[in-house]
C-alpha cells in the first residue's frame, strides 16, 4: 500500500508541475485543467424510535464525511486524471459499520497515437449494454468498480473499433486479486439506399480467480455433503475435493438496428460454468444443518431486447429480458453490490417521487423473466401523457414484481404546471427484502406535483403523495399491513432563482404495518413523522445544502442494483463545485 501511495504522490507532483509549466508559458499549446468536488457531511443524532441507533456513528462517532475531488488535465495529446477520495466514519460502504480511509481513488493517463489509443490506470468502460462487463461508479450505492489496468483501442476502419483490456477490479484503495481480460469489437454499417443502419458488436471477458480466493472457496464447498459436491461437480473423483474452475468466460453478441422511427436492440450473452451464490438454494452441511443461500455451480445466460418507436409526439418502448444464473463477480465470495463485473439492464421503471420509489425491484441474477412497456404521447405543447407497465417473474413463473404507472403533465402558459398520476404495485418482499414466507406488498399510490411561478425568479412547488398498502391475512382472525404500512408524504419548495431554494417535507406512516416501531409498554404500533428541512444555495458553479433529516429505513436502487439504506436521524450538508 505504501508503494501505491508513493506512486500516486509522484503522479500528482508531475501533474502539478505540468500545470505550473503551462501557466508560466504564455505560448502553451492549449492545455486545460478542470475538475469538481463532491462533499457529503453527516451529523448523527440518535433516535431509537426509528432505529437510528446501535451503530458506531450514533453511539460515539457522531459525525461522518465522504468526499471526492477530481482533477482532469488535457495537453500535448494526453488526457490525465486524478481523484482524491476520503471516507471518515462512513456508513456508505457498510450501512451498519464505519469505514475510514483516504487516498488516491482513481488516476489515469490516456494518449491517442494515430489509430491506437492507450489508457493506463483506473478505467471505466462498458461492453454492449454491460451484461458481461461494466466498470463504472455509482456513489449513492457505494459502487466503484473501476478496472485497474491497461486498455488498448484501435480504429480498424472509420466505423469499426477493436478494444482489449486487462487488469484487476478496484476494492476501495486496493484491488481484488483475480485477473480480468477482455476483447470487444464495435462497428457501424449504413445501408444508404434504404436508410437502415446496423451497429453490431461482440465481446468476451475472462476472469481468473486468485489462489487465495480459490482455496477459501474450496474449503467452504467441502463442508457440504458428498452428494451435493457430486451434483455440483460431476467430474470430481470419489473422495476428492470440489473442483470449481479457475477461469470463467463470458461472451456476448449485440446489435442495434435503426429504420426510420424504429430502433431495435438485441443482445445475447453466455457465461461458462461458475460458482455463484443462490440466495434461495438449500444445502445440507456435513453437520446435518440445513443452510439457505449457498453456492451452486452452473453456466449462465441472458437474452435482452428493446424495441422503440418515436414519431410525431408518440414514443413507445418495449423491453424483454430472460436471465438465468448470470452472476459474474471478481470472486464468488462477494455479495450485494461488491465485486460485480457486469450490469444487467433493469426491467422496472426508475421512479423519482418519494413514495412511488419506495419499493424498487433489484435485478435477480439467478433467474428472471421480465417485460416492460413505456408509452408516451404529447397531445400538444401543454399536455402530455405516460403509461408504464412492468412485470417480473422468476423462471418458475412465480410473481416477483408488477407495476402500472400512469402520469399526465399539463402546463398553463408560463404560469403553472401540474404533474399527477397513480401507481399500482405488487412487490414480493420475500425475494427483494430476503424475508422468508413474507406476503407480497400490494400498494396503490396517487401523487401530484404542482409548480406555480410568481415571476421569472420566484416560484413555489407542492408535492402530495399517498401510498395505500392493502392488508393481508396472517391468521383466520387477523389481517395486517405489510412492511411499514400506508404512508402520506407532503412537500413544499420555495425557490428564489438563481441562488436560493427552501424545502419542507414530511413522511408519515398513517396506518402502521407489521414491522412499524412498537410502544414497549402498551404494545401499540406507533405513527411516526419523518420530517425534513432543506436549504440550498447556488452561486455559479458552486452548490451548498444544509438539511435536517429523519429518514425511514429502506432500499435504495440505481439501475436494478440495490443496497440497504439505514434509518437516519440528524443533519446533512453537501458541497458540490465544478471548475
Amino acid at each position: 500500500m505504501g508503494t501505491r501511495l508513493w506512486l500516486s504522490f509522484v503522479f500528482l507532483t508531475c501533474m502539478l508541475q505540468m500545470v505550473t509549466a503551462q501557466n508560466e508559458n504564455a505560448n502553451n499549446d492549449g492545455g486545460r485543467l478542470s475538475g469538481n468536488l463532491s462533499l457529503n457531511g453527516n451529523f448523527f443524532m440518535r433516535d431509537t424510535v426509528i432505529g437510528a441507533s446501535n451503530t458506531p456513528q450514533y453511539d460515539r462517532q457522531l459525525f461522518g464525511a465522504d468526499s471526492w475531488l477530481n482533477l482532469n488535465y488535457q495537453n500535448w495529446g494526453f488526457d490525465i486524471g486524478l481523484r482524491f477520495d476520503m471516507f471518515n466514519n462512513s456508513n456508505l460502504l457498510n450501512p451498519i459499520g464505519s469505514f475510514n480511509g483516504a487516498g488516491i481513488g482513481q488516476w489515469y493517463v490516456s494518449k491517442k497515437i494515430h489509430k491506437l489509443g492507450i489508457t493506463g490506470g483506473y478505467i471505466y468502460d462498458i461492453i454492449g449494454s454491460g451484461i458481461i462487463f461494466r466498470a463504472y461508479e455509482e456513489r449513492p450505492l457505494a459502487i466503484d468498480q473501476a478496472l485497474y489496468g491497461v486498455r488498448l483501442t484501435y480504429d480498424i476502419l472509420p466505423d469499426w473499433k477493436i478494444k482489449a483490456f486487462t487488469g484487476r477490479q478496484k476494492q476501495q484503495f486496493d484491488t481484488y486479486k483475480s485477473v480480468l481480460r477482455g476483447l470487444n469489437l464495435d462497428g457501424f454499417i449504413s445501408l444508404d439506399s434504404s436508410g437502415v443502419t446496423l451497429a453490431p458488436g461482440f465481446g468476451v471477458v475472462s476472469r481468473t480467480i486468485d489462489d487465495g480466493s480459490m482455496n477459501n472457496l474450496v474449503a467452504t464447498l467441502n463442508t457440504y455433503r458428498k452428494e451435493d459436491i457430486v451434483e455440483m461437480f460431476p467430474d470430481t473423483l470419489p473422495g476428492g475435493n470440489a473442483g470449481p474452475n479457475y477461469n470463467t468466460y463470458a461472451v456476448s453478441f449485440y446489435n442495434t438496428l435503426t429504420a426510420g422511427p424504429f430502433a431495435w436492440y438485441l443482445e445475447g450473452a453466455y457465461k461458462t460454468k461458475d460458482v455463484i451464490v443462490d440466495p434461495f438454494e438449500e444445502r445440507v452441511a456435513v453437520t446435518g444443518d440445513t443452510i439457505l443461500g449457498r453456492y451452486i455451480n452452473k453456466a449462465g445466460s441472458v437474452i435482452y431486447t428493446s424495441l422503440s418507436y418515436a414519431n410525431k409526439g408518440l414514443g413507445i418502448t418495449v423491453e424483454g429480458k430472460r436471465t438465468e444464473n448470470f452472476d459474474f463477480r471478481t470472486r464468488p465470495q462477494e455479495e450485494g453490490v461488491r465485486g460485480l463485473l457486469h450490469y444487467i439492464p433493469p426491467m422496472a421503471r426508475v421512479n423519482t417521487y418519494r413514495l412511488p420509489a419506495r419499493y424498487a425491484a433489484a435485478t435477480q441474477f439467478v433467474g428472471e423473466m421480465a417485460v416492460q412497456a413505456d408509452v408516451r404521447y404529447r397531445v400538444n405543447k401543454s399536455l402530455s401523457l405516460l403509461v408504464n407497465f412492468s412485470n417480473i417473474t422468476n423462471l418458475k413463473d412465480e410473481q416477483l414484481y408488477r407495476e402500472i404507472f400512469t402520469e399526465f403533465y399539463y402546463k398553463y402558459k408560463r404560469k403553472w404546471t401540474l404533474t399527477a398520476g397513480v401507481q399500482f404495485q405488487d412487490y414480493n418482499q420475500e425475494i427483494y427484502f430476503g424475508k422468508p414466507k413474507a406476503k407480497p406488498i400490494k400498494s396503490v399510490t396517487p401523487y401530484a406535483d404542482f409548480l406555480y411561478k410568481f415571476d421569472r425568479k420566484t416560484s413555489i412547488r407542492f408535492e402530495a403523495q399517498y401510498m395505500h398498502v392493502a392488508k393481508t391475512e396472517v391468521s383466520p382472525t387477523e389481517s395486517v399491513r405489510e412492511d411499514y404500512g400506508s404512508w402520506v408524504f407532503g412537500l413544499v419548495e420555495f425557490s428564489l432563482a438563481p441562488h436560493w431554494s427552501f424545502t419542507v417535507s414530511d413522511m408519515f406512516n398513517i396506518a402502521p404495518g407489521k414491522i412499524s416501531p412498537v410502544d414497549g409498554q402498551t404494545g401499540e404500533e406507533k405513527k411516526i413523522h419523518y420530517p425534513r428541512f432543506d436549504v440550498f444555495y447556488t452561486n455559479k458553479a458552486n452548490r451548498f445544502s444544509l438539511s435536517y433529516v429523519k429518514q425511514v429505513e429502506g432500499i435504495v436502487c440505481s439501475g436494478g442494483i440495490c443496497r440497504l439504506e439505514p434509518a437516519f436521524s440528524g443533519v446533512k450538508m453537501t458541497v458540490n463545485s465544478t471548475f
